[in-house]
């Protein structure tokens, strides 16, 4: 089945709707109006509709939208039908915690391995992942068709490892280094860093 293209904005507010209605279904919870969706998901009703659109028809009037419907339609919509395998690369204080947040797997994402140009001070594993030599790089993502990479190195070198991730078919990054990605257009980088959001932040503390 070939994949709808969407808005990157409208696919970033889908994942907000499918957590919401996630957690709705884990409390039984089995239908939920436009309204109650929209306010806990942080949009306006009317946004909400017009990004249900792009998904499917839903809802019934007076009824509202049944939380399993839309559960299983957003679900294949953003490609969350299956597990999907990730790597780590960059092993400092950032990557080791990214190595041992659990959040990742209830989603969906496993991270199967770890890289770091420095795999004789870093620990040999991080738990049960293990920690492999930038060397093997290219190869693993190859061999195991891994299509999604976390890049937590410094920004003196993302480019370059980036550049290998891009060579060996990596084809979405989330970048924790400090630094603005050149990718091919058909590669997609989200960008999380953590000091200008707090810097953003800071301008509303009086």
């Amino acid at each position: 089945m070939v994949k709808q293209e969407l808005p990157r904005k409208a696919i970033y507010r889908l994942s907000l709707y499918y957590r919401t209605l996630q957690r709705l279904r884990q409390n039984e919870v089995p239908t939920v109006s436009s309204a109650t969706l929209a306010k806990a998901a942080g949009v306006k009703p009317t946004q909400l509709r017009k990004d249900l659109t792009y998904v499917g028809q839903f809802g019934t009037r007076g009824l509202g939208y049944s939380v399993e419907e839309m559960c299983v339609k957003l679900s294949a919509a953003i490609g969350r039908t299956s597990f999907q395998p990730v790597i780590l690369v960059g092993m400092g204080n950032l990557g080791s915690a990214l190595a041992r947040y659990d959040g990742f797997a209830k989603e969906g994402f496993e991270i199967i391995a770890a890289f770091d140009a420095d795999t004789i001070r870093r620990p040999a594993a991080e738990g049960a992942l293990r920690v492999r030599a930038m060397s093997g790089l290219k190869e693993f993502v190859r061999k195991q068709s891994i299509k999604m990479a976390i890049l937590a190195v410094p920004a003196t070198v993302a480019q370059e490892v980036t550049n290998d991730l891009v060579d060996a078919g990596i084809q979405a990054i989330l970048n924790f280094s400090p630094t603005v990605l050149q990718v091919p257009p058909l590669v997609f980088v989200n960008n999380v860093d953590l000091a200008i959001e707090l810097e953003n932040l800071s301008y509303f503390i009086r």
